[in-house]
């Protein structure tokens, strides 16, 4: 809180510094006529001519390293998945008991027979239906 109390009155004595040196200087009358210009603003179409060719230097680049992402990125992807599909298939191999799935439970061997006959129900019903 005191720190910009500080900064605060520092500033509002810093501007009236300035505006009381202009005003003593427009007082005597002593106007600088021959003040140098820090720095030059080119022409109006030179400006237009560098923003121009900065402006396709730098879309090309973006263009370039855009592409390169893309490659790169469905590359690594595409690694990453060939990896993670051996994995599953070496788990799944694992699972395997002598060349053998495991044994399923009668439940659910049960359960799937009752879903491929109400499919093949199904599809009888649909095609009595078109005829």
């Amino acid at each position: 809180m005191y720190i910009l109390f500080i900064l605060f009155f520092t500033s509002l004595a810093s501007i009236v510094f300035m505006v009381g040196r202009k005003i003593t200087i427009l007082e005597h009358e002593k106007v600088l006529e021959n003040q140098e210009v820090l720095f030059e603003v080119p022409y109006l179409k030179e400006v237009k001519h560098i923003t121009i060719t900065n402006m396709k230097k730098h879309g090309h680049a973006g263009l370039v390293a855009t592409v390169r992402f893309y490659l790169k990125s469905t590359n690594f992807l595409k690694n990453k998945y060939q990896e993670v599909k051996i994995k599953i298939k070496s788990i799944s191999q694992k699972n395997l008991i002598n060349g053998e799935r495991k044994e399923i439970s009668k439940f659910l061997k049960i359960m799937a027979d009752y879903k491929h006959k109400i499919r093949e129900i199904k599809h009888k019903i649909r095609k009595e239906e078109n005829l």
